[in-house]
């Protein structure tokens, strides 16, 4: 699959594109190689560190040499560059304030959240795009994957004034498959959001929920210079609603099973998108 480069950032972004050399380099631990001495053999010595960890498909495609063939064995991160909670605990992230209400993202518990999270994937609005419609057992699999995974994505109901209205999966997207398709950077954020009930869609809600996300990432994960999402281009509504949640249109990516929009927020232009 041969994704559409995103557009070189704009002025003023913190950051620049690393490729994936520079990105051995910054995740390597230890003392960066030397030089041989002068008249030392030139060949080189057995491979340690993140130089010896092959580039491993993780069953989106052959591996491009992108930052997540070096992150990924066996399709889960090496634990070299796991460096304790992957997504800085987001159950502890404060609440925010919104036009629309005070909002919280509280983690899923299947016990308690499963019967609702079914309704919502059951809305044909919704199982258009998710395709989890089905029996409980189908959203069941679906979270099992992430809560019983390794903490790079962590599947949350979003609360405005207290009530569920909302799911979003937070997750790192460097550390993702997804990072095959973009040029990813360290502790990039990614974003999945459906808003469950009808009432409270096309209205602006979805907007206002996911400039408050981003916000709540940036605020709680310093080290992430980026939030990122993917809707599928022909989700119209879901794309309009992150161009006003501040993100930017990137690019369009081939997935392998959509058509993306990349859209992005930096951290450099959270105040000004």
């Amino acid at each position: 699959m041969s994704p559409t480069h995103p557009p070189v950032d704009p002025p003023g972004d913190d950051t620049l594109d690393l490729r994936v050399d520079d990105l051995i380099a910054l995740l390597t631990r230890g003392a960066p190689p030397q030089p041989p001495a002068t008249g030392a053999p030139t060949t080189d010595p057995p491979a340690t560190g993140a130089s010896a960890l092959p580039a491993t498909d993780t069953g989106t495609g052959t591996d491009t040499g992108t930052p997540a063939g070096v992150l990924f064995r066996g399709g889960h991160p090496h634990r070299e560059f796991l460096d304790g909670d992957l997504l800085d605990s987001v159950a502890s992230w404060s609440p925010a304030t919104t036009p629309a209400g005070s909002f919280r993202l509280v983690p899923v518990r299947p016990e308690r959240d499963l019967p609702l999270l079914t309704r919502w994937m059951n809305d044909p609005a919704v199982a258009a795009f998710w395709e989890l419609a089905g029996p409980e057992t189908v959203t069941a699999e679906h979270l099992r994957a992430q809560l019983e995974g390794d903490g790079r994505s962590v599947p949350c109901l979003g609360l405005l004034d207290g009530t569920p209205m909302s799911y979003f999966e937070i997750y790192r997207a460097d550390l993702d498959p997804l990072a095959r398709h973009y040029p990813a950077r360290p502790h990039d954020t990614g974003v999945h959001l459906l808003i469950g009930g009808s009432t409270d869609r096309g209205r602006g809600v979805g907007t206002t929920l996911l400039r408050a996300v981003a916000d709540l990432v940036l605020d709680h994960r310093p080290r992430c210079t980026r939030v990122v999402a993917e809707p599928d281009l022909r989700n119209t509504p879901s794309v309009s609603a992150f161009l006003g949640g501040g993100f930017r249109y990137a690019a369009e990516v081939d997935l392998p099973d959509k058509r993306a929009a990349l859209m992005i927020r930096d951290r450099a232009l959270r105040h000004v998108l």
